[in-house]
């Protein structure tokens, strides 16, 4: 198999573990609507799952790029599908006993799975595209399978709940939890019979073969990474993107779903579902054309200008009155809503972009800064318990603020803060 071959056999694999993550983490905001109706969750507590999914990054993440670091892609992917596997199965028996511990137990442990996925994925797949843009354009096209995985989510989950009721439980959607424990299986089995290239590892051996020097402690690899100025904003900057991304899905999900006289709109679970379903195909759509033209746009402009419009589309749903409506799968459906969803297309770029200005010009701390940058996907379940705190006191559309400033941050990191030129003390 020639080296070309390989590569590309490697970018494959490297994008099934992409929508693995997004098929999994997607599963917790559908389980918001059931924790509601199974154990009378409030909107804040009903993202708790979302938040044990990413408080795993913030206990995982860095020792997920020392793991990385030391053991390579290859066998830190298949520890991190058979942990995966293992928290899926899990979510299934919180089902079976209709425990809500026993399920963000499993939901932690996906996390895990999950956080490990992420820190190996992204940087693989610009080593195999060579950094720079073409780096980019291959994280926007892994991106877009991540998308189209978490389509499928809301929209499965939503058909099999339907109308949510006192019933309605975490076993009504065993057919998805079965879906990604078979997923999971498969992915073990194509990782542990492929050539997966291993740049680092190779690296580090020809280092000792050459009797160069061991590389420095794991503590002082971190305090040095953490002197690039790029990363350091890069990592607040996941921090925010990613409980805007899951914000705007979640929030509007549960807004949609929530009956009327409890501050929602009481919009069928299966209409909910596909139009959050909506949303993740617009990132899908985003990442394709993100992908298309990455290799002739910078992350920076693609950061700001989709910063920019997706605040605009948030400010416009705001303050437009719900009775302003349109008919869609025949239910009515406020407009504020459809712009709502709109917002996919801007936030569909914006993690690749991210990711590769915080990692601009990292070198061999490449793998340390990976799992820092994801120690702050922690953002995701941070920012949705905040996001589900102000929809339980001054309602659904207020806390859609915040999401606004999130994005005001990540406009000044694309101008500002990720310029490499300059580090901060350490």
């Amino acid at each position: 198999m020639t080296r070309k071959s390989k590569n590309t056999a490697a970018i494959i694999i490297m994008f099934l573990l992409f929508a693995m993550m997004s098929f999994v983490s997607g599963l917790q905001n559908p389980m918001g609507i059931i924790a509601k109706a199974q154990f009378g969750a409030s909107n804040a507590i009903s993202q708790l799952g979302v938040f044990m999914n990413f408080f795993a990054y913030l206990i995982f993440g860095i020792p997920a790029g020392v793991i990385l670091k030391k053991r390579g892609y290859k066998i830190t992917s298949l520890e991190a599908v058979a942990l995966g596997l293992v928290g899926v199965t899990i979510t299934f028996l919180s089902g079976v006993f209709g425990n809500y511990w026993v399920y963000l137990l499993g939901a932690l442990i996906s996390g895990f799975a999950l956080c490990m996925l992420n820190t190996l994925v992204q940087p693989m797949l610009n080593t195999l595209g060579g950094g720079g843009n073409r780096g980019n354009q291959l994280v926007q096209f892994g991106g877009s399978c991540n998308s189209m995985a978490a389509a499928l989510v809301p929209m499965l989950c939503g058909y099999l709940i339907g109308e949510v009721t006192a019933d309605t439980q975490i076993k009504d959607v065993n057919v998805v939890l079965y879906i990604a424990m078979g997923i999971f299986a498969l992915a073990f089995l194509i990782i542990f019979i492929s050539y997966i290239p291993e740049p680092e590892l190779e690296a580090a051996k020809a280092a000792a073969a050459a009797g160069e020097k061991e590389e420095e402690g794991m503590l002082v690899g971190i305090r040095k990474t953490l002197g690039f100025r790029n990363l350091v904003f890069g990592m607040i900057g996941i921090f925010v993107y990613v409980g805007a991304e899951v914000g705007i899905s979640n929030i509007a999900n549960l807004y949609m779903a929530t009956p009327i006289e409890q501050g929602g709109l009481g919009i069928l679970v299966g209409v909910a579902g596909t139009l959050c379903g909506v949303y993740w195909l617009l990132m899908l759509v985003g990442r394709i054309l993100g992908g298309m033209v990455g290799g002739k746009v910078s992350s920076r402009s693609m950061l700001s200008v989709m910063g920019a419009v997706a605040i605009a589309l948030l400010i416009v749903a705001i303050f437009l009155p719900k009775t302003i409506t349109v008919t869609l799968l025949a239910q009515q459906v406020p407009v504020s809503i459809i712009l709502m969803i709109l917002c996919g297309l801007c936030t569909s770029v914006m993690s690749g972009a991210i990711f590769n200005m915080a990692v601009e010009g990292l070198g061999q701390y490449t793998s340390l800064a990976s799992g820092l940058i994801n120690t702050m996907c922690v953002g995701g379940g941070v920012l949705l318990i905040a996001l589900g705190a102000i929809s339980d006191k001054w309602g659904f559309v207020s806390s859609f603020w915040l999401i606004i400033l999130c994005f005001i941050y990540l406009i000044w990191y694309a101008l500002r803060g990720s310029r490499p030129n300059k580090k901060l003390a350490v």
